[in-house]
């Protein structure tokens, strides 16, 4: 079966972001005598926020940038929406260079296709939380009749029913993250940029508004890039990662491929204390059906217990300690490998038969 082609929401290529006011001599030394870092600073006293970024977001896809403080991933989301130019490289939204765009076009791409939630809200404290919601609509002119049914729409989506007419100051700091949260998907952005949106609140509502998200996510289906430095938020949010170091873009995968298979010894440290049980599948660590009974003879599989190539570890888990047999894997209801509890506790281990750990 041929899976069918994702079609890019957002793509930017080759982004570079030199701070400085002799930024683009520094970047015309780069492309002639590619320089470094370090090179770049102590000939143009220039600092690189971003070295030549490429990606591609899919429609509807939860794209994660993941790095420390100072690693740049602030500097690249701003790219997106222009709110910051790039000193050389291109962002592609659904076709269109944002970097050619007049300022009436790109006014009305962050008014109507990005919405943007950052860390802080800038809630303004005068309006009401459905004033709040509705302020893009009301700046854009649709009537009041329909602002009142999105703000009721976006308000029950992030569980505010009931707060419509409270102010900022009235509102834990969790909750004003939800009329952040409504505020952006009250416009019906086609992109969603969330800068760390949930990293200054508590553990507990934390993961809550995370959830809250993900519901949302899957719901309206959104195409998002969100921005964090928790390893556990990215892999738990997002449909990839990218890890980014210095400005650069060390690795990018799915949450599996990230822990399973980091890039060099930097990804490996963060992902180091990661439990793989909720992370890594069946299909990652099963030996094909056909490989195995070549090794061990044809198999009656009746009493054996079955699972998905998709289902994790921890499930694998489950149907081993109730049986002494491999467990079959099925797809579309046809046997396709076996995971033997030797294969089971190797990935458990983070590793796959016949490597080295």
């Amino acid at each position: 079966m041929v899976e069918p082609r994702r079609e890019d929401v957002i793509r930017c290529e080759g982004i570079w972001k030199i701070f400085g006011d002799k930024a683009q001599q520094a970047m015309e030394a780069v492309r002639k005598d590619g320089l470094s870092k370090r090179e770049i600073h102590d000939r143009f006293d220039c600092v690189v926020g971003v070295q030549d970024a490429s990606f591609s977001v899919g429609r509807g896809e939860i794209f994660c940038i993941m790095g420390l403080s100072g690693s740049g991933k602030s500097t690249l989301i701003r790219h997106i929406n222009r709110l910051i130019e790039p000193t050389s490289g291109n962002v592609i939204i659904e076709g269109q260079n944002v970097n050619a765009m007049n300022p009436r076009e790109l006014r009305a791409l962050r008014a109507e296709k990005i919405g943007m939630v950052f860390q802080s809200m800038a809630l303004m404290p005068h309006r009401t939380v459905r004033d709040n919601v509705v302020f893009s609509l009301e700046v854009r002119g649709v009537s009041e009749a329909k602002r009142a049914e999105v703000a009721a729409r976006a308000i029950a989506a992030v569980d505010l029913t009931g707060w419509e007419n409270r102010y900022p100051d009235e509102l834990s700091g969790g909750m004003q993250q939800r009329v952040g949260l409504a505020r952006a998907i009250a416009a019906d952005p086609t992109i969603l940029l969330m800068d760390e949106p949930f990293s200054a609140l508590d553990p507990l509502i934390r993961r809550q508004l995370q959830g809250t998200f993900m519901e949302l996510s899957a719901e309206l289906h959104k195409t998002t890039v969100f921005i964090t430095h928790d390893l556990d938020e990215a892999i738990r949010i997002g449909d990839r990662i990218a890890i980014m170091k210095d400005g650069v873009l060390v690795q990018i995968g799915t949450p599996e491929e990230i822990v399973t298979r980091p890039a060099d010894a930097y990804v490996a440290e963060f992902v180091a204390g990661i439990s793989k049980l909720d992370l890594v599948t069946a299909a990652r660590i099963m030996q094909p059906l056909g490989q195995y009974e070549q090794e061990n003879g044809p198999q009656d599989h009746a009493a054996w217990p079955v699972a998905k190539p998709g289902d994790k570890l921890n499930e694998l888990v489950d149907l081993a300690v109730n049986t002494d047999h491999p467990i079959l894997i099925a797809a579309e209801g046809q046997p396709v490998g076996v995971v033997s509890k030797r294969a089971l506790l190797r990935g458990i281990q983070g590793r796959e038969e016949g490597k080295a750990a």
